[in-house]
């Protein structure tokens, strides 16, 4: 029988506990304890959930990937591909069988799918896989005789086989083509809340991005208003027991050649520091890599420009200050997901405290 305050006095309540959505905000820490013993009892799992990203060396460093409840930040400089390693981790995360929501703020819905079949396409048939430019031109083609997506692909490697992968596990993506007038905060919330009733379990949300995200009743001040969003977006994760990707962008002075961008360096950053529980920063390898191994090895300037290095800048359940690089293969719009501990010395080595 669950303990009551009244039936055990002594016993240390908890205020604002992470539970089910709708679940009482104040309960004391026996009936936490027989709440677990419940879950327990009936074979379900009393941790956090997890929805791995499938990118395997940043699946390690999190301890299996992002988890219910917290807010994940992916920052980097533009045209690096923080879109597209989102959308990768998306299309990762449903293939694993779980579910997802995106809240598209620059790309519409068919420029959506069009990524994920080239990064299905890749995962299928590898580096020879048709590319983003060759799927493109196929929608465009009007004088073909192919009735289905299927048969437009068909003739291309990994093609076919991709559209087949998306229509198996499709129903548990979906996409929200949000408007930086129209798509509040409480309209993300509501769709989350939605997705969540209709396929019985919470998905994995991304936002892209989170300065887009309008914030009517907020001040003009960009900065006011982004620490306004990510507390809300911080708020919506606990209480609904789902992770929050967003993409955030950086500041104009940040971009310099030869920088190295930090979470300083996000728009908005001391409220995003604060609030998330992971901030991942992209940099170009080459950009960031320490200027002797160029000058030395002059072979490792064309080799460094194909990979991204991820720096895990805060991770409140995990390893952090860890710099992971992953291989670009921007012609499918994805990277390759296995990834490894960068070994070169990298430049502007300063890193962020709690």
């Amino acid at each position: 029988m669950t303990s009551t305050a009244e039936e055990a006095p002594a016993a240390l309540s908890l205020t604002g506990a992470v539970g089910d959505r709708g679940g009482p905000r104040l309960r004391s820490l026996t009936d936490l304890i027989v709440e677990t013993d419940e879950k327990l009892r009936h074979g379900q799992s009393a941790a956090a959930r997890v929805w791995p990203t499938g990118f395997e060396a940043l699946d390690v460093a999190l301890t299996g990937g992002f988890r219910s409840g917290e807010l994940v930040l992916l920052g980097g400089p533009q045209g690096l591909g923080k879109t597209a390693m989102a959308l990768q981790m998306l299309r990762n995360t449903i293939a694993a069988n779980r579910s997802a929501i995106l809240f598209s703020y620059e790309h519409d819905a068919h420029s959506i799918l069009e990524r994920l079949l080239a990064i299905e396409a890749g995962a299928i048939a590898g580096t020879d896989a048709i590319g983003l430019t060759k799927i493109r031109a196929g929608f465009e083609a009007r004088h073909s005789r192919a009735n289905s997506m299927e048969e437009r692909f068909a003739s291309s490697r990994g093609g076919a086989e991709a559209v087949r992968a998306l229509e198996s596990y499709g129903d548990r993506l979906h996409v929200h083509t949000s408007s930086g007038l129209h798509t509040t905060l409480e309209e993300i919330r509501a769709a989350v809340v939605e997705v969540t009733e209709r396929d019985g379990r919470p998905p994995l949300v991304l936002v892209d991005y989170l300065q887009k995200v309008p914030v009517p009743e907020a001040p003009p001040v960009e900065e006011e208003r982004v620490a306004i969003a990510v507390a809300r977006l911080k708020d919506m994760a606990l209480e609904l027991g789902v992770p929050v990707l967003a993409i955030v962008a950086a500041d104009k002075g940040s971009l310099g050649a030869g920088r190295r961008m930090r979470v300083h360096d996000l728009r908005g950053s001391s409220a995003l520091a604060y609030e998330a529980d992971v901030v991942l920063i992209l940099n170009d390898k080459y950009d960031i890599v320490a200027k002797h191994h160029l000058v030395y090895h002059l072979g490792n300037a064309e080799r460094f420009r194909h990979w991204v290095v991820m720096s895990i800048e805060k991770n409140r359940n995990g390893a952090d200050h860890l710099e992971l690089e992953f291989q670009k293969r921007f012609e499918q719009g994805r990277f390759e997901p296995e990834g490894r501990v960068v070994e070169e010395q990298l430049i502007e080595e300063r890193v962020y405290q709690n």
